[in-house]
């Protein structure tokens, strides 16, 4: 019986542990979505390849699994390189290339590039990262925001553990969010209403197949942004089988699955799935260790895609959110802890946003459409209470809610060696808001609905083989706001690129862009009257100049110099101070009387390097020196914003050893950072909200902030599923991170409060390093 044991153990090990292999598929394009046939695919360094068929698509097998460079050649196109593509032996997502018809001949010579998200449209101020890249970025805890945070010329949020984009110095809220073509305005747990950041982002990085930040040169088919516009591009489900997998993080659970939808056997389906769930288990943590805070969410995401025939195809895309953040109080007294107990706001969020896309190739292969119709829901509760942990005497209170039907149309024609592309967006928008503010005696109830519509157009091509230029324009308007109309909205751009050598090219970009203030501003009343009613949009002219260098094929600097001035900034009237320093907290942002009259301006140098998998390095590097400086009722009067860090600096980089282990580590600098103290006198009389004392922004600065992420992966295949274990440490040099003083009511030794009452800073400790674990199981 022993020897059956053991001889039992013996073929399960040989079982698990035998060799496997893995395999890669995917499809080639042109830049219209046709696809291309007899495509060369190639697994660099390997003798790994395969051509395309008449579908333009291919398929590798019997791949050892690791890192890989891939490279799709085609003779009349350039050829195309997707580094760090990992191979497991189970869950391997498809591989998609686009190529671009070159006039060269390619028969001797190899163009080979890598994706920067960089067009013709938008041919500076814009970095692309794969799936791979956040995958595994280190400190991000697969958050797809926050790896965006790390991209040239983004803040760190103040403690930085939020996700707020902060962009060149611009606010918090001048970015909007594209998922696969459909505007989705809030992609963070517990978002700041009015802005849109917060400290977990929505999106399961399962799904994306890249992501784009542009932080200038828009394409006009983007209405409302002011410093980024980020793209997400998710990748459809498995049409051939099912697969999926678990993802353990440090805060949460997640299970995606995906596969084909009435499949015929032996045929590939039409049709495609792919879904997940998140539940957050911080709660329960935090419970256990006693911290007083409870963040307890859940979210959601799926994507089904169908082939109607080779020329169009549809998506029904969704995303949504369950958020609530409680308080409870700990078993033992502690200064810090009751601190956060007596401060923090209770908030209950729903969101979700769902669309359905209509892609269209057309049959003479000159150009195609996309037609996105989608809803938004917002609902946000946000109450302070002067009692929170009995939730008692309501101080402030916010019960909103956001309601968008959206229809956005594109269109693009492709003649010779020029593109053009026009198209509409129209939205429905319907806001409800109740507040009770008892600190400024105001409560009131709004409900407006009104519909914004814009209009674009873009033209884009090559002048000569050297010189790639383009011109875009839209307009605005919408049917609430009395001061612009489509004229005083339009916004031209016009961007150059030339090439001064094969491996030097000089960009440049000059371009107005406008944004409708948020909802909070627009509908908030006082003796119920619409205050703000009549705002301006909100204007930034960007000027931006800059060189491209590739240093090799797999490797390029960017050197970037960049003006941006606002005019029309809503400027809080209570606070005399422009709401652009607002916006990256737990507030409703907005939510007060503004005057559309304040000024700004922020500038600066931006230096980038990427070197993509190489010999098993890669790595990116940015710095970013600026100035960034807004008015607030005085408009003649320039202040240091409490973003005006000066100094930023990332750098991410990593090695991939033998037998699929890999180490990474991320590290972020930002300079001293104005902020704005408190009115400690003034805010005896409203605590737990506190004043703050405006006049004094810029007067006193928080240290600089930088921190070190480490990060460990080891990858284990076996023939029915894959696994990845990673460790992390965040902050590994234990260095204190800076935040403004926080203050607290003085208690006497027994914690009784002292009478008569006064404020004292709190001791805090905000120097830990912290470790996690996950673990990632495709099956």
């Amino acid at each position: 019986m022993k020897t059956l044991y053991t001889f039992a153990i013996l073929l399960f090990c040989n079982y698990i542990m035998a060799q496997v292999s893995g395999s890669i598929s995917g499809y080639v394009k042109d830049k219209t979505g046709a696809p291309v046939p007899g495509c060369f695919i190639e697994v660099d360094g390997t003798a790994y390849n395969a051509v395309t068929d008449e579908a333009g698509y291919f398929t590798i097998n019997n791949i050892e699994p690791a890192s890989y460079n891939i490279t799709a050649s085609m003779t009349g196109f350039g050829s195309v390189t997707l580094y760090n593509v990992i191979i497991k032996s189970v869950g391997n997502p498809e591989i998609n290339f686009e190529l671009t018809e070159t006039s060269e001949e390619l028969t001797e010579v190899v163009v080979t590039k890598f994706k920067t998200g960089r067009t013709t449209e938008t041919p500076l101020s814009v970095q692309s990262l794969t799936a791979v890249e956040i995958a595994n970025y280190p400190g991000s805890n697969n958050d797809v925001v926050r790896v965006a945070q790390t991209l040239p010329g983004v803040s760190p949020s103040i403690g930085g553990f939020r996700n707020d984009l902060i962009i060149r110095g611009g606010a918090p809220n001048e970015t909007v969010y594209y998922l696969d073509g459909m505007e989705v305005p809030n992609i963070n747990h517990f978002s700041t209403q009015g802005s849109s950041g917060g400290p977990v982002g929505m999106l399961n990085v399962s799904f994306i197949q890249d992501v784009t930040l542009s932080t200038s040169a828009f394409g006009a088919q983007y209405d409302n942004p002011l410093s980024g516009v980020l793209q997400f591009r998710q990748r459809n489900g498995n049409t051939n089988n099912f697969n999926g997998n678990v993802r353990l993080s440090a805060s949460e659970l997640a299970l995606t699955l995906e596969g084909p939808l009435f499949k015929s056997e032996g045929k590939e389906s039409k049709t495609s799935f792919i879904a997940s769930v998140r539940r957050s288990y911080l709660q329960f943590l935090f419970q256990l260790i006693e911290l007083p805070i409870r963040p307890d969410y859940w979210d959601y995401q799926y994507k089904v895609t169908h082939k109607i025939d080779d020329y169009n195809s549809i998506s029904l895309l969704g995303l949504g959110s369950i958020d609530d953040f409680s308080v409870e109080a700990p078993d033992d007294f502690d200064e810090e802890q009751q601190a956060t107990l007596e401060q923090v706001p209770y908030i209950e969020q729903r969101t979700n946003t769902t669309g359905i896309t209509w892609n269209r190739r057309f049959k003479n292969g000159n150009g195609n459409m996309q037609t996105t119709l989608s809803n938004n829901y917002f609902q946000n509760t946000f109450t302070r209470y002067e009692d929170n942990e009995n939730q008692e005497g309501v101080l402030f209170s916010n019960d909103a809610k956001e309601i968008e039907y959206k229809l956005r149309n594109q269109t693009t024609f492709f003649i010779n060696n020029w593109k053009l592309s026009a198209g509409f967006n129209t939205q429905w928008s319907d806001y409800t808001n109740i507040t009770t503010d008892i600190t400024d005696n105001n409560f009131y109830r709004t409900d407006i609905d009104f519909l914004k519509y814009g209009l674009f157009a873009n033209l884009s091509g090559s002048v000569t083989d050297d010189l790639n230029v383009s011109f875009g324009v839209r307009a605005d308007d919408d049917t609430f706001t009395g001061y612009d109309n489509l004229f005083t909205t339009i916004s031209p751009r016009l961007s150059l690129s030339y090439r001064l050598t094969d491996k030097l090219k000089i960009n440049s970009s000059v371009g107005r862009y406008f944004k409708l203030p948020p909802y909070t501003i627009l509908g908030y009343r006082e003796n119920n009257i619409l205050l703000n009613e009549n705002a301006a949009y909100t204007k930034s002219d960007h000027y931006v100049v800059g060189l491209e260098y590739m240093l090799s094929n797999s490797a390029w600097a960017t050197l970037e110099g960049f003006y941006k001035r606002y005019n029309n900034f809503p400027v809080s009237l209570a606070d005399q101070v422009s709401l652009a320093n607002k916006g990256a907290g737990f507030e409703v942002l907005g939510n007060e009387a503004v005057a559309t009259t304040g000024s700004g301006r922020t500038y600066g140098l931006e230096l980038f390097v990427q070197q993509k998998l190489t010999d098993n390095f890669f790595g990116v590097f940015s710095y970013t020196f600026f100035f960034s400086e807004f008015t607030g009722t005085d408009n003649s009067q320039y202040l240091p914003s409490v973003w005006d860090s000066r100094h930023l600096l990332s750098f991410t980089g990593g090695y991939k050893f033998k037998k699929n282990w890999e180490v990474s580590s991320r590290f972020r600098f930002a300079g001293k950072t104005p902020f704005v103290p408190i009115d400690t006198q003034a805010s005896l009389q409203t605590y737990p909200e506190f004043v703050f004392n405006y006049n004094n922004l810029g007067d006193e600065k928080l240290d600089v902030f930088n921190q070190l992420d480490v990060r460990i992966d080891k990858k284990f295949n076996f023939s029915k599923f894959s696994l990845n274990i990673f460790a992390e440490a965040e902050n590994i040099l234990a260095q204190a991170i800076p935040q403004p003083p926080q203050y607290i009511l003085s208690r006497n030794n027994d914690g009784s409060i002292t009478e008569p009452p006064s404020l004292s800073t709190v001791n805090t400790s905000n120097n830990q390093i912290i470790p996690s674990i996950g673990i990632v199981l495709d099956f």
